[in-house]
């Protein structure tokens, strides 16, 4: 079984807006078959929404139906689509990570990406980490360092 994540919407967001980014850089490890990216229905359709809305669309011109639609069908066509996701955590917090969160558990992913100051602080919490061991909520950043070291001979 291969590495499995689950990434949150903006990931999503700053992948195809910026091709130079982390964010980017995360789902070439997708492409490079080195990480099995997790989706649900709920989450492709917000992914969508938020892609297609009017301000999104201004701020980045570049960001085209066509393009959002290429890359999510590119997402969806390397990732593995759960059908159906069970509630199993939910999050007072922030309740809109709790989908994200509830993919996680579901796919038993080892990773959930995000720059979500509400879903990183989960990561201090001494009972989040004994009631899911196997799950590692970090940044792009913080995936790229575990899943592609530094060259040694660079």
């Amino acid at each position: 079984m291969s590495v499995r994540a689950v990434f949150d919407c903006m990931l999503f967001l700053q992948a195809v807006t910026h091709e130079a980014g982390p964010a980017f850089a995360c789902f070439q490890l997708v492409d490079e078959g080195r990480l099995t990216l997790c989706l649900s229905r709920e989450i492709l359709a917000e992914v969508r929404d938020v892609l297609g809305r009017p301000k999104i669309r201004r701020k980045f011109p570049h960001l085209t139906g066509e393009r959002v639609e290429e890359f999510l069908a590119r997402a969806t066509a390397k990732g593995v689509v759960l059908d159906e996701v069970p509630e199993a955590f939910r999050y007072a917090r922030d309740p809109d990570d709790e989908p994200y969160l509830n993919l996680a558990i579901a796919a038993h992913a080892q990773y959930l990406v995000s720059r979500d100051q509400d879903l990183l602080d989960l990561m201090a919490e001494s009972a989040f980490r004994v009631r899911y061991p196997g799950l590692s909520i970090v940044d792009p950043a913080a995936l790229l360092r575990e899943l592609r070291p530094p060259d040694p001979a660079t």
